[in-house]
Formats: structure tokens, C-alpha cells, sequence
């Protein structure tokens, strides 16, 4: 998903400072820890069935939540925000009770849970769910009239929550190993869900059901309703696992606009297939649907809203032209396929997993149509939007996410590892082998910092905690001194240790390896060095360095 762009500041604090400041509640815990009624059974597969009313904006509906039981336990959260409403809870078709704390509800289940036993209860619900503000930053559900009759419906929940919109449970750390999505709209408009469509009921009410079926674990934010009066074509892009199908889906006045600008989308898909390994859902196809907000990632149906134009709405984030070389939104919520969808966190507080990697397949993207400069071009430019506020990893258990320096600054630590790896093909196996590894799971952050460290053969823990922990950049002093060139790192966190390509005067190239500690190289006449420009770092020259 992309962040909105604010005006950028200084302002160090520390995450203890940035957890303190912020009075955590109950509801935040519920929502973001696994709590002991979320952690006793394991989510196998949901069915979820809603009918969308335009009329007055409400939903209705239920979700049939199939669980492996872990261990034995009588008390399930399924979380629902407010203002919708739970109305019923059937197992094995006796109706249960439950109570309500906030957003979350708990059933007390009368037939016993015996470990190892998949059960299943059917979720019933209605109401009006909260409007998006500002999707897809501040989501909910989009009603918007077309003009032409019809309502386009959309939803849009990273960070707010699946359960904006259906019962869930709500927390990333599960998912579902496939799922089943019954739409029923009026016969004047059709629904775009994701994974392939497996048939449609045409109901005597004047509506018809559209049956989706996801054959992949998904994330709870990736599920989407797209309603619109919807025109579409289809493609076979020839990928490294065979044939994938390509849907597209617009609105009819944007149909020749849009059969222009999603030639993109093979593009990406080989661009990304090269740095990342196979698109991860061959099975379930992959679509691009037209929304009326910017976009998201997802899963298999990506929404589009970047007005035809290249760029992120017409304007090059990087300032270096190259960003006017491609439409933002296909590029960058496509790349979130890999990370965010096939590799999924597991907690908020590292969602630089999906935006670090994520921002910088924008730049790999660059480099893999218009060369390595250009990529490199792209990636630096980004800089200038860098706000060095708040660390980036945010605060666990109380769905939290940190620094939106996850995208800016995490693409640029992400290039700077590269060149710390010093071998381009060796990264790209780095990258390509986290999707592998991990492919369809959800993970802990430091699973990902710990692979690269063991791939690059290389304890990369101290790079990672400054740059995803530390809000300081990293500064090499120098000084030309009697005995050579004298070096280290400062505002740094202690014990930082990231080598370092530096240019000499007399055009010679070194690998420093600085530490906190002051050490020598022996030069002769250079005075001067100047530090390779695709390190995320800063430089001082002292007058003076002591041993």
C-alpha cells in the first residue's frame, strides 16, 4: 500500500519516546495481540457471503470460519468494528452466545474443542460500515455514484482492519489456506473479488451472486469488493511457472485509456519475476480493477486509481525523470504481490517488510527496463521525501506500524545492503530466495533481516537496527592525517559496523570497514575521498583524528 506524502521534519525520538507518547488501550490490544482466544485454533478457510445494499449504504451477510483446533478451549474472538452488528452464531447449527468488548466479540462454544479436530461456525451480520475518509489511508467502504446510475462499491483496510467490512480474525499472524467470496449485486452491475471467478447465480430478486474462489492463503486486508458496471479483457502473460491469466477490469469509459496503460502489467510481471521468483498466485490469475481512490495491493486483484497517467498521478517521486516512465500504481501495489502477499508480517510494527521491498521494486523495476544508473538515479532521488522521525519498525502487540520512512528509507537501506553484498547476482538470489523460503507465509521481521545476514554471509544486524530502529543517519568522519587516512562512524548506534565504498582523490576505490573506533589506511597524496553515492550515509572531514 502507499502512504500519503506529508511534509518532511526532524525530530528525533527514540521508539521508547514514540510508545510513551502514545497512550495505548484495551482495544488496541485486542486488535493487535494474539490474545488466548485467537491463539488456541488455527484459521483454515473462510467463506465469506455478503449483499451490498446502495441504497443505504449497508451490508449483510456471513462468514463460515473453518479452524484447526489447537488446543482445547470454549471461548473464540472474532473481531467486527463498529457500527455493524453480529447477529447470530451457529455451530453445527445451534446458535451460540457472545458478547461484544469494543471490536471484538467472543463466543462461548458449547460443543467441546478437541485438539486436532477442524471444526467450523457461521458468523452472521449486518449495518452500515464505516465510509472511507481518505482510502485506501483511511479506509472503509467507497459508495460512489457513476453517473450513470450505478454505484461503484469498493473497500480499502490495510491497518484498519478486515473486520471494518466482515467478521473476521482480525490479526495477520493467521491466515486462511483458501477462501470462497459470494458477492450478490443488482443485475446492472457485477463484482471483482480476488482468485478466479467460479461462477455466477442469477438470483429472482433481480441479483446475481458472483462466486470467487482464492486457492492460496490471502491476508485478511488483501480481500476486496469491487462493484461496479464493469467492462473487462483478458491476456496469458507466459511466466517462469507457465501460462498466468490477466483480467482487467474498468469502466467503460475508460476502456481505450486502460487497454493503453496496462500494457504495464506484462512488463512488470517480467521485471519482477526476474528480481523476485514466480508471481506467487498462478493458481488464482492476476486482475487490475479500476477504483475510485489511488490503489492496493490486493491479493490476485490489485485496484487501480492513478487516473491513466504515468508517474504517481502525473508526478516523478524521485524528481529524476525516470519515475515518469511508468504508471506508479501498477508497478508498486503489483510489487507488493511478492512482499506483502506472498510474504506477509505477521505484526504491523514490521510492515517495512511490504514497503521497504516494495518501494524498492520500484527502482529495480528502473533499472531492469532502463539500466542500472537509472535505478540507482531513482532510488537516491528518493531521499529528498526521507523524514528520519520516528524509528521504523513500530511498537508489537497493539497494531502499530512505525515511520512512514518504511518506504523511502527502507528502499534506500535495501540498495545500500546491495552494495554491501558487493555482487549483483548474489542479491538477486538473496531476493528471489526470500520468496522462496518463505513463500505464502507470514513472518517476524527479523526472520527476513536473519536470512539476508546468513545469504550474504555476513551479521547484517547492526546495519538493520540502525536503519530500521535509529532514526540518525550514519556519518564516516575522516581525517588525512601524518599517517594515512584515519576513519569511523559516528551518529551511530553503538557497535554499528556497515563497510563502506569510498572514492580517493587519486581516483582509487576502497572498501573502508569502519567501526566506532578510529582506524588508519595508508594513503599517499589524496586528500580527498568522496563516499559512493549509493550508501545511504553521510561524511565529516576533521581537522584532526586520534587513536
Amino acid at each position: 500500500m502507499l502512504r500519503k506524502l506529508a511534509g518532511i521534519g526532524l525530530l528525533f525520538v527514540s521508539l521508547a519516546s514514540f510508545a510513551q507518547q502514545k497512550a495505548f488501550t484495551h482495544a488496541d490490544t485486542l486488535r493487535g495481540s494474539i490474545t488466548p482466544e485467537r491463539e488456541w485454533w488455527d484459521l483454515n478457510y473462510y467463506h465469506l457471503s455478503v449483499r451490498p445494499n446502495a441504497n443505504d449504504s449497508s451490508l449483510a451477510g456471513s462468514t463460515l470460519i473453518t479452524y484447526k483446533v489447537l488446543k482445547s478451549y470454549q471461548t473464540m474472538q472474532v473481531d467486527l468494528q463498529e457500527p455493524l452488528q453480529i447477529t447470530k452464531v451457529v455451530q453445527d447449527g445451534e446458535a451460540l452466545t457472545y458478547r461484544r468488548d469494543g471490536n471484538a466479540f467472543f463466543i462461548t462454544l458449547k460443543k467441546k474443542q478437541e485438539t486436532g479436530k477442524t471444526e467450523s461456525v457461521e458468523v452472521f451480520y449486518a449495518g452500515k460500515p464505516r465510509l472511507a475518509k481518505r482510502p485506501p489511508w483511511d479506509g472503509g467502504v467507497q459508495w460512489v455514484p457513476d453517473g450513470k446510475g450505478n454505484t461503484i462499491i469498493s473497500t480499502s483496510c490495510q491497518g484498519l482492519g478486515a473486520s471494518v467490512w466482515w467478521p473476521c480474525k482480525d490479526h495477520m499472524y493467521d491466515e486462511p489456506d483458501s477462501m470462497l467470496i459470494s458477492m450478490t449485486v443488482p443485475k446492472n452491475v457485477m463484482d471483482v473479488s480476488n482468485g478466479n471467478l467460479r461462477s455466477v447465480v442469477e438470483n429472482s430478486d433481480n441479483s446475481h451472486t458472483f462466486n470467487w474462489a482464492v486457492k492460496n492463503p490471502i491476508n485478511n486486508y488483501g480481500v476486496n469488493m469491487n462493484v461496479a458496471n464493469y467492462v473487462s479483457w483478458k491476456e496469458t502473460f507466459k511466466g517462469e511457472k507457465g501460462d498466468l491469466q490477466l483480467s482487467y477490469y474498468v469502466l467503460p469509459q475508460n476502456l481505450e485509456k486502460a487497454k493503453e496503460q496496462f500494457k504495464q502489467a506484462p512488463k512488470m510481471l517480467k521485471a519482477f519475476e526476474h528480481w523476485f521468483g514466480p508471481y506467487p498466485f498462478y493458481e488464482d490469475g492476476y486482475k487490475l480493477v479500476e477504483v475510485p481512490y489511488l490503489g492496493m495491493e490486493h491479493q490476485s486483484s490489485v485496484t487501480y486509481g492513478n487516473d491513466y497517467k504515468m508517474g504517481y498521478r502525473g508526478k516523478d517521486l524521485s524528481n529524476t525523470g525516470w519515475g515518469l516512465k511508468w504508471d506508479f500504481i501498477i508497478i508498486h501495489e503489483s510489487g507488493h504481490e511478492w512482499f506483502a502477499n506472498n510474504i506477509t508480517y505477521k505484526d504491523v510494527a514490521d510492515m517495512w517488510v511490504h514497503e521497504s521491498f516494495t518501494n524498492y521494486s520500484e527502482n529495480l523495476y528502473t533499472e531492469y527496463y532502463y539500466g542500472k544508473k537509472a535505478g540507482e538515479d531513482y532510488v537516491i532521488g528518493t531521499r529528498d521525501l526521507i523524514a528520519n522521525d520516528i524509528p521504523i519498525v513500530g511498537i508489537y502487540g497493539v497494531n502499530q506500524e512505525g515511520s512512514k520512512d518504511m518506504y523511502y528509507k527502507g528502499g534506500n537501506m535495501l540498495h545500500t545492503i546491495r552494495q554491501v553484498v558487493n555482487d549483483d547476482e548474489k542479491w538477486r538470489q538473496i531476493l528471489r530466495g526470500l520468496n522462496k523460503t518463505f513463500y505464502h507465509q507470514t513472518v517476524d521481521g527479523s526472520q527476513i533481516e536473519n536470512y539476508i545476514s546468513d545469504q550474504a554471509g555476513r551479521n547484517l544486524s547492526k546495519v538493520f537496527d540502525q536503519y530500521l530502529r535509529d532514526v540518525r543517519i550514519p556519518v564516516l568522519e575522516y581525517a588525512f592525517t601524518g599517517k594515512g587516512l584515519q576513519y569511523r562512524w559516528i551518529n551511530t548506534i553503538e557497535g554499528f559496523d556497515m563497510p563502506v565504498k569510498v572514492k580517493l582523490a587519486s581516483g582509487k576505490e576502497e572498501f573502508l570497514s569502519p567501526t566506532n573506533e578510529w582506524k588508519t589506511l595508508k594513503v599517499k597524496g589524496d586528500k580527498s575521498l568522496a563516499i559512493d553515492r549509493n550508501f545511504y550515509v553521510e561524511s565529516k572531514e576533521s581537522k584532526q583524528a586520534s587513536l
